[in-house]
């Protein structure tokens, strides 16, 4: 069974900068892509950015302001994502998920594999 990985979370001031990490013990043949989840406070869980497991494209939520981006190492079955500017609205679990299958779920794709999350806070 595939395990995904997160780190790179923690505390930080409103404009600072942190990446995180999501690294897999494996990629399927089969995967699609691997997305960033993010849950504030007392809110839904929701995706803001995907990376292609097989070539370079990325896709980030715009209303993100081009404050985060999502980079991979193939070699190294592990994605990356940079935030910079963060902001206090930016605190939150951030989780990454493999998506196998095309489907109805976030980016059209079906998340079979979940990390466990990580905590970003953003406060003064």
């Amino acid at each position: 069974e595939v395990q995904l990985e997160e780190s790179g979370g923690g505390w930080v001031q409103p404009g600072g900068s942190l990446r995180l990490s999501c690294s897999a013990s494996e990629l399927p043949l089969e995967a699609k892509a691997i997305a960033w989840f993010r849950q504030a406070p007392g809110k839904e869980r929701e995706g803001f950015a995907y990376i292609h497991t097989d070539d370079n494209f990325s896709w980030h939520d715009s209303s993100l302001g081009g404050r985060f981006t999502t980079s991979k190492d193939s070699a190294k079955k592990t994605v990356y994502l940079q935030m910079n500017n963060l902001l206090p609205e930016d605190t939150g679990v951030y989780s990454c998920a493999l998506g196998l299958r095309y489907g109805q779920d976030f980016g059209g794709y079906e998340f079979d594999y979940w990390g466990q999350g990580t905590q970003v806070t953003v406060s003064s």
